[in-house]
């Protein structure tokens, strides 16, 4: 791929502004000989004004969401895009959430411009199971666990019922509830369901990963391999 294309993909800027870039000398190999815009060396081995290159295509990426943001950039407000860098908003193919969370949820999201990779994590049938951790505005009563266990929970305004979704009491007020599917608000709308009020919701894990420790509020990194095989299983 030409070195000016593949700037732009990254979203470092139009054909014509990863020209301008490339002629002003910001654009140089590993070893600081600035390139020209022909064929691009390896991606390891560029770097824009000294930084490394972004990561190619196709990447995943895990952000650890707070609270008050959106995870649609047609939404008024922060979103998550505003949580990284500018120009990932301009790559080509562009990053999209893998599985939305509400404004007012938090934890770990995923973020790709695979969209193979994206339907496959999503689809019910990929068994990649969704745990939230959530805090409740009144104590259980207890029957939650077996009415969320169900399968015939039928949320207010729809026609087919969940599947089963198993609920691990943690105390008097929170508990943690497994989804293998992702409806609008779910969480929240199953708890009001059962008469209750969800007043903080955090998810913890996507199949087998977990939220990094080490991924404060706000932070994102690339996932790497092992934590990606890990989502399947």
């Amino acid at each position: 791929m030409k070195l000016v294309k593949l700037l732009a993909n990254l979203g470092y800027g139009s054909r014509k502004e990863a020209q301008r870039m490339i002629r002003a000398g910001a654009v140089t190999d590993d070893s600081g000989r600035v390139l020209a815009g022909d064929d691009a060396p390896p991606h390891e081995c560029i770097r824009v004004r000294g930084e490394p290159l972004d990561p190619p295509s196709p990447l995943v990426l895990v952000l650890n969401k707070p609270d008050g943001y959106t995870c649609s950039r047609e939404d008024p407000g922060d979103t998550i895009y505003d949580l990284l860098p500018q120009r990932f908003a301009c790559r080509n193919p562009g990053l999209n959430p893998i599985g939305r969370l509400d404004k007012d949820t938090t934890g770990l999201l995923l973020l790709t411009d695979d969209g193979k990779l994206l339907h496959r994590i999503i689809h019910p049938k990929s068994g990649c199971l969704k745990v939230y951790h959530a805090t409740l505005a009144r104590p259980l009563d207890g029957n939650e666990a077996a009415l969320f266990a169900s399968g015939t929970l039928m949320l207010q305004g729809e026609t087919k019922p969940l599947l089963p979704a198993p609920l691990e009491v943690l105390g008097p007020d929170e508990a943690l509830v497994t989804l293998h599917e992702g409806r609008y608000h779910q969480v929240r709308r199953m708890f009001a369901a059962a008469g209750n009020h969800v007043l903080t919701l955090h998810r913890i894990s996507i199949g087998g990963l977990r939220l990094p420790d080490d991924l404060a509020e706000g932070d994102w990194r690339p996932l790497t391999a092992a934590e990606l095989a890990a989502v399947f299983q």
